[in-house]
């Protein structure tokens, strides 16, 4: 009846208390937040220490925007993780693993500079290996070549040149024959079949002579395919060199990936991190867009909450929204509330669990002022 997480009528995020919460930048902070919210804290300690955080976040606000953006830049570590530890990683993944790490010297930063007493490893080492290593185009998979940048391995660069140069070769033995022969749209093709052959149209056909070792290889409705021995020479040499770059690029990888394995323990913990970061700017920007205050958590059995409201509603209802005390002392055991349909009962009633769970989320809650003890249950 809470609607934390999801509505009851349509099962859907939108207008539960999730939806009004969550502002992260990040997969990670999304779940973390979704977890706090179905596991509130009973930590007096950690929830002081969360709304001190919130309350630095909303009063350096160039540094939480600043914060925002650059966590806008962070994959979604955690799943990546899961990749790595199951070995079935991407070259893709790389690319998004890199582009996260790229973006922390200066989260690192902006934490030091807000006095965030958690800081993260910016793992530089690991950054410079995959900038040095994966192709920034490589495809999503990884046994078609591709994958690897110019420069990270000498004998793949060797066998790249061949390649290259031998392409060339096939251009320039295309302009030579179509001087030789006269054919101006004579040209060179390849296919998995027979490799690399000449496509001559079929009006051109009668200009070919025997001294040119043309080998008739296929017939097609309006042209004719041929082989020459100078082809095929050249063809072996580009077809071996493609295919010893392929397994190459294949090994090279296989090598990072097992490097990037060994700093699985170092990307959860900085997910851990990341996660927790990205949550509380989310709650401190949505209190701060509410208007929403610092709870004081009290040992004394009673409540004391004025102009309370319940922050779903008021959302969504942004024109006629009246606020309600909830008030309750150590002699008041119950309150029974009484109205006509539809007058608000079940909606003050909510707004009390409500503001109880976001309390103990560490957020700031929708109230003038809210003094409530810690509670373990809510029925």
């Amino acid at each position: 009846n809470l609607e934390l997480i999801e509505t009851i009528r349509n099962h859907d995020k939108q207008y539960s208390l999730f939806w009004l919460l969550d502002k992260n930048k990040t997969a990670m902070g999304s779940r973390l937040l979704k977890f706090n919210i179905e596991n509130p804290l009973v930590d007096k300690k950690e929830l002081e220490r969360r709304y001190a955080i919130i309350e630095k976040l909303r009063t350096e606000f160039i540094l939480r925007d600043e914060l925002r953006e650059a966590l806008d830049e962070v994959y979604d570590l955690e799943r990546l993780s899961s990749r790595i530890s199951y070995g079935n990683l991407n070259a893709r993944d790389l690319i998004q693993l890199k582009n996260s790490l790229k973006v922390l010297p200066k989260i690192h930063q902006i934490l030091e500079d807000l006095h965030y007493d958690k800081n993260i490893e910016t793992l530089q080492d690991l950054y410079t290996l995959l900038e040095r290593s994966i192709s920034e185009d490589a495809p999503v998979t990884i046994k078609e070549g591709s994958l690897i940048k110019e420069g990270y391995n000498e004998g793949l660069d060797e066998l790249k040149d061949i390649r290259k140069n031998s392409k060339n070769f096939i251009l320039s033995i295309e302009n030579e024959e179509r001087q030789k022969t006269g054919i101006k749209n004579l040209k060179i093709g390849y296919n998995k079949v027979f490799g690399y052959y000449i496509e001559v149209s079929k009006g051109n056909v009668p200009l070919i002579k025997e001294e040119y070792h043309y080998e008739r290889k296929q017939t097609l409705a309006n042209c004719e395919r041929f082989i020459t021995p100078v082809l095929k020479e050249k063809e072996s040499i580009i077809l071996g060199a493609e295919e010893k770059i392929i397994q190459l690029e294949y090994k090279l990888f296989l090598e990072i990936r097992d490097i990037v394995r060994t700093y699985i323990h170092r990307i959860q913990v900085l997910a851990k991190t990341i996660a927790e970061v990205d949550m509380m700017q989310s709650l401190a920007l949505v209190s701060e867009e509410n208007s929403y205050v610092k709870p004081e958590l009290t040992e004394e059995k009673c409540i004391k909450i004025l102009d309370g409201r319940h922050p779903v509603v008021e959302k969504v209802n942004q024109v006629d929204y009246v606020s309600n005390d909830i008030l309750m002392n150590k002699d008041t055991d119950i309150l029974l509330i009484t109205g006509p349909n539809m007058a608000g009962k079940s909606t003050y009633m909510r707004q009390l669990a409500i503001l109880v769970i976001m309390a103990q989320i560490g957020c700031y809650v929708p109230a003038k002022s809210c003094k409530i003890p810690i509670f373990d249950k809510i029925f």
